[in-house]
Order: structure tokens, then sequence, then C-alpha cells
């Protein structure tokens, strides 16, 4: 299996750092969105990011135009049709996703392969939904997908060894170290991560300590780069939220629930930087 046109679907933060890598490795890139005004910020975050890497010296000015040059736009999933591999990056919600994916489905011709950058839905079943469940399986990037050099690729109990050959090989053209990956709820890094920062909630919750006290244990105690409260703005809590929602549910086991705090303020609102506050205002 060939790649060379890739499609990425959302524009959302993980959709324009999943673009960017691809594009900068020399990938003409699609990017769809329904939205044509995500898809115009899309655009502008990519040029400036570019503009940076030529400021820093990370990348020639001639090669952030040969990126940016790769790079189309579209609000229509049509554009999809003359694409290899269609990488989704939408919200994490698993009815969106399949219903989605019937659509890009029904569109792309017979080879393309199709993958989800979810953080945590089951590949198996979203492959299940499609008539290419082989063709099928998880490429997930962590954020920021630009600055992050590892990719979970996750198989789907259907997915084909060919497949999965064509992701890891890609994984390399990418600069980025593949790692294989059951479908398991949350995956690897979820499965960790997110359970920390939900714990580190109930301790807020529970009153052990303040937010900057309990991100100050973990960053200066334990040299995490940000504490566990910060990282949940960063990732936003509603998909924090959604994550623990999965694992509780896919293990049935109490020791995922979801801490009341976390639900209440995803109710309220506070979802961390991108609604200008959660743990932190912004």
């Amino acid at each position: 299996m060939t790649i060379q046109k890739v499609g990425v679907l959302g524009a959302g933060t993980m959709g324009v750092g999943i673009a960017q890598v691809f594009v900068q490795s020399g990938f003409d890139v699609q990017l769809v969105d329904n939205q044509p005004s995500h898809l115009q910020r899309a655009f502008t975050e990519i040029q400036i990011s570019l503009e940076q890497a030529i400021a820093s010296g990370r990348l020639t000015k001639e090669q952030a135009e040969a990126a940016i040059g790769r790079l189309r736009t579209s609000p229509q999933l049509e554009v999809f049709k003359e694409c290899d591999l269609i990488l989704e990056a939408v919200t994490e919600e698993e009815p969106t996703k399949i219903a989605l994916f019937q659509s890009v489905d029904r569109i792309c011709p017979e080879h393309t392969i199709l993958a989800s950058n979810t953080s945590a839905i089951a590949i198996t079943r979203m492959a299940a939904a499609t008539k290419r469940p082989d063709r099928f399986m998880g490429m997930h990037f962590m954020k920021p997908a630009l600055e992050r050099d590892v990719v979970e690729l996750i198989r789907g109990l259907q997915t084909s060894d060919e497949t999965y050959n064509a992701l890891f090989e890609l994984s390399a053209q990418l600069n980025k170290t593949a790692v294989s990956v059951k479908d398991y709820p949350g995956f690897v890094s979820n499965r960790l991560l997110i359970p920390m920062i939900n714990e580190a909630i109930y301790a807020l919750y529970e009153g052990v300590a303040t937010v900057e006290d309990i991100d100050t244990v973990m960053e200066l105690g334990r040299g995490h780069q940000k504490g566990p409260l910060k990282l949940a703005d960063g990732i936003g809590l509603d998909i924090c939220l959604s994550v623990m929602k999965v694992l509780h549910h896919g293990f049935n086991d109490d020791k995922y629930r979801p801490c009341p705090l976390l639900q209440q303020m995803v109710d309220a609102g506070y979802l961390g930087e991108k609604s200008g506050r959660g743990f932190y205002t912004y």
C-alpha cells in the first residue's frame, strides 16, 4: 500500500497538528471540516507555525513554502475520493465518528485506509461499521502532534497485516516511533494518564491540597513538565471526562469512575484553556 495523499478529517487542535506533521513530511494533505471558519483558522495556524520554524532555524523558507503548498482545505467530504489514507480527528463521541466513517467509506476507493486518532474508543467497533474493516485501524498521535515523537498503532480484530505494516512504515516516514497497542479502552497512553488526572481531581475534591500545590508536587517532586490539573486544562476537561467514561464502561470497574468535580466543571462549561477557564483561568 503506497500512501501519497492523506485526508485529515477535523480541523481542531489535533487535526491541525496532524495535518502539519504530514505536509512537513512531504505528503499532500486534504484537510476537511464542515465549518469554513475552522479551516481558515487551521490554515493560519499552520502558516504561523511554519514561520516560527523558519525563525528558529528548524526549516528553511523553501521547505516551509513547499509544506504549505501541499495543504488543501475543504468543507466537503467528496475531496477524499483521491486519498490513500483518511485520518479522523473529530470529537471523542463514538456515534459521530461512526457516522462520518460510514460517509467516508462510501466516497473513498477500495484501497483507501481509514484510521482514527481516537484516544480511547474501540477500534474494532468502528471498523465493523464500515465495509472495509480489514483496512481500518487506530493511529493515535499525542498532543501536540508536531512535537511528540510517538504514535500508538491500534489494530482492530479485523485489521489486516498489510494495513498495519503500511501505517507502521508511514510512522517512520513521519519520524515517529510507532508503538503497537491492542484494542483495549484507553489503549496505553490514556489508560495511564487520564486516571492519574482523575485522581488529582479527587485530591482537590476531597480538600487534600490546592490546585497549585497538587501540580507543584508532581512538577517539582516527580519531574513532570506539567502538573496533572494544568495538563487536564490543556487536554480539555470534556475530553478527560469522555475518556474516563470510556474506561469506566469498558472495564466495568469503579476505579475508573469519573470524579464528580470533573463532571460538574464540564457541566459548567469550564473546559480548560479552550474555554478560558478550568482549574486555572486563561
